[in-house]
C-alpha cells in the first residue's frame, strides 16, 4: 500500500467577484500546481482553489492525475471506515481558498432538509442535497456582513435614515414597538416575538420594488457622500457613521441601486485582521466584501442568493429560511484554541512557533493553523482518524509521513490519510500552513452534532 501522502493538483474557479490576476492568492496558489492548461491572466478575475472531493471540481493526484474522489473510494483506508461509512465514501469537507475583489452574493446556505427540498425542486440552481456550514479564516485583512445586527441598532437605522425607513414601510414602526423594551432580552418568548419582528421588517425590505430600490439608492448614496449629514456623523451604537456611509459609496460602485445597500443596516459589519475567524451555521445571511481567505466547509455548492449578483436569486426562499438570530459581531467570531495534538522541537519551541484549533460545533470539519517560525523548527501531528488536507500559504518547508518527505511552497497542497502521523520543517521564517481534517468522535459517529 503507498504512502498516505500525495500531492494534489486543486482547480480555481473564475468568479466577477474574484481578485484580478496576480492579486488573487487562489490563482497564485493555484499556478504552484498547475494543470496542463491553466496560468494567470492578468485581466481574469480568480475567486476559488477548490480543495477536496467534490464533483463540480475535484482535486487530482499530481502523479496519476486520479481523483482524489476515485483514491478515497478505492481505498477505504485513507478516510478510515468509520468517516467513510458516515459520509458515504466522500470527503465530508469541502477546503477552500477564496480571493474577494468585490462583493459576493447577500446569501445563506441551507439546512440539511432545506437542501433536499430545494435540490428535488430545482436541481439546476441547488445542485447538492446537502448542508453547507462554513468557517472562514483571514489569510490577509477581510470584511464582510454576517448575521444580524443587534436589535437596537437595526432600530437606530430605522430611526435615522429615511431611505432605508421608506423602503421598509409601515412596518419599521411596527418591529420598533415591537422589540421595545426587550431588545436584549433571553427569554424565550420574548426571543421568538423578537425574530418574527425582524422577519417581517427585513421581508418588507426584500419584497420592495425595483423602481423604490433605485430611488432611495439615488437618496440614500447622496445621504452619505454630506459630510454632514446624520448618516455620515454617527452610525448608532457600535457603528462607525463614516465608515458605513463610505461602505454605502463603495457597494454602490460595484452594484449600483442594488438592495444589498439596504441590507447592510440589518446585518453585522464585520473587519477580520490575519488569523481571525467567524463560523456561519446552516442558514445564516452572510455577504463577503473583500480580502482573502481560508474556508472550509461541509461538502456542498448550495447557495440562496438574494442580492449584490447577477446570478439566480430566490428572495421568498431566503427570507423564510433565515434563523433571525441577532448578536453583536463578537459573538459571530471564533476563538481558537492551542492544538493538543502536535509536538514541537527545541527549534520550534525557542521560536515562539505554535497550532492553533479553530473548531466549529459541527462534526465535518476543524482546521489547524500551524505557524514556524524559524529554520529547522519542526511540528509533529500525532496520528488521527480521519482525512486531512494541508495547503502552504506562505514559507517553504517539508512535509513527511514515514520515510516519504516532499518540499512544501506556497499553495502547495497535501492529502494525508487517516491514522498517519505528519512531520512539518521550516526552512525559513515564517512558514505557515492550514490544515483541515475530519475526526469523529464518541456520538459524533452516529450522526449527532457537537456541543
Amino acid at each position: 500500500m503507498q504512502v498516505p501522502l500525495i500531492r494534489l493538483q486543486c482547480g480555481v474557479n473564475s468568479y466577477d467577484w474574484g481578485k484580478v490576476g496576480k492579486d488573487s492568492a487562489a490563482a497564485k496558489f493555484a499556478a504552484a500546481t498547475p494543470a496542463d492548461d491553466f496560468s494567470i491572466q492578468e485581466d481574469k478575475p480568480y475567486a476559488e482553489l477548490w480543495m477536496g472531493t467534490h464533483p463540480s471540481n475535484p482535486s487530482k493526484d499530481l502523479t496519476t492525475k486520479r481523483t482524489l474522489l476515485d483514491l478515497v473510494q478505492d481505498n477505504q483506508a485513507l478516510m478510515s471506515k468509520e468517516v467513510s461509512e458516515r459520509f458515504e465514501n466522500k470527503l465530508p469537507f469541502l477546503f477552500k481558498v477564496l480571493s474577494i475583489g468585490k462583493a459576493l452574493s447577500i446569501q445563506a446556505h441551507p439546512n440539511k432538509k432545506l437542501a433536499e427540498q430545494l435540490h428535488k425542486r430545482d436541481s439546476k440552481n441547488y445542485p447538492d442535497d446537502n448542508h453547507k456550514p462554513e468557517m472562514t479564516i483571514a489569510i490577509t485583512p477581510f470584511d464582510g456582513l454576517c448575521g444580524f445586527r443587534p436589535l437596537a441598532e437595526i432600530s437606530h437605522f430605522l430611526s435615522t435614515i429615511p431611505a432605508l425607513k421608506k423602503l421598509v414601510g409601515s412596518e419599521a414602526e411596527t418591529y420598533q414597538s415591537a422589540i421595545k423594551g426587550q431588545e436584549t432580552s433571553q427569554k424565550k418568548e420574548d426571543e421568538d416575538k423578537n425574530k418574527k419582528a425582524l422577519q417581517k421588517a427585513f421581508g418588507a425590505l426584500m419584497s420592495s420594488k425595483k423602481e423604490e430600490i433605485e430611488a432611495a439608492s439615488k437618496e440614500l448614496v447622496e445621504a452619505a457622500g454630506k459630510e454632514g449629514s446624520d448618516f455620515a456623523a454617527g452610525g448608532g451604537p457600535a457603528n462607525n457613521g463614516k465608515e458605513l456611509a463610505d461602505l454605502v459609496i463603495r457597494l454602490n460602485k460595484q452594484f449600483p441601486g442594488d438592495i444589498g445597500l439596504f441590507v447592510l443596516f440589518f446585518l453585522n459589519y464585520v473587519k477580520l485582521e490575519v488569523g481571525e475567524a467567524m463560523f456561519l451555521k446552516a442558514d445564516d445571511i452572510h455577504a463577503y466584501l473583500s480580502g482573502d481567505i481560508i474556508e472550509c466547509m461541509a461538502a456542498s455548492d448550495n447557495v440562496v442568493r438574494a442580492g449584490f449578483t447577477p446570478k439566480f436569486k430566490d428572495v421568498d426562499t431566503l427570507i423564510s429560511m433565515l434563523t433571525y438570530n441577532y448578536a453583536p459581531i463578537e459573538e459571530q467570531k471564533m476563538e481558537p484554541v492551542d492544538y493538543p495534538y502536535v509536538t514541537l522541537n527545541r527549534d520550534g519551541y525557542s521560536s515562539g512557533s505554535g497550532a492553533i484549533l479553530y473548531d466549529p460545533p459541527i462534526e465535518e470539519f476543524s482546521v489547524v493553523k500551524t505557524d514556524l517560525k524559524k529554520k529547522g523548527a519542526k511540528a509533529t501531528f500525532e496520528q488521527i482518524a480521519g482525512p486531512s488536507i494541508f495547503i502552504c500559504t506562505s514559507g517553504n518547508g517539508t512535509i513527511s509521513v514515514g520515510p516519504k518527505v516532499e518540499e512544501v511552497k506556497p499553495g502547495y497542497v497535501y492529502f494525508v490519510g487517516a491514522t498517519a502521523e505528519v512531520v512539518l520543517e521550516s526552512e525559513g521564517e515564517d512558514f505557515t500552513t492550514f490544515k483541515a481534517f475530519c475526526e469523529l468522535h464518541g456520538e459524533d459517529a452516529d450522526g449527532k452534532e457537537k456541543l
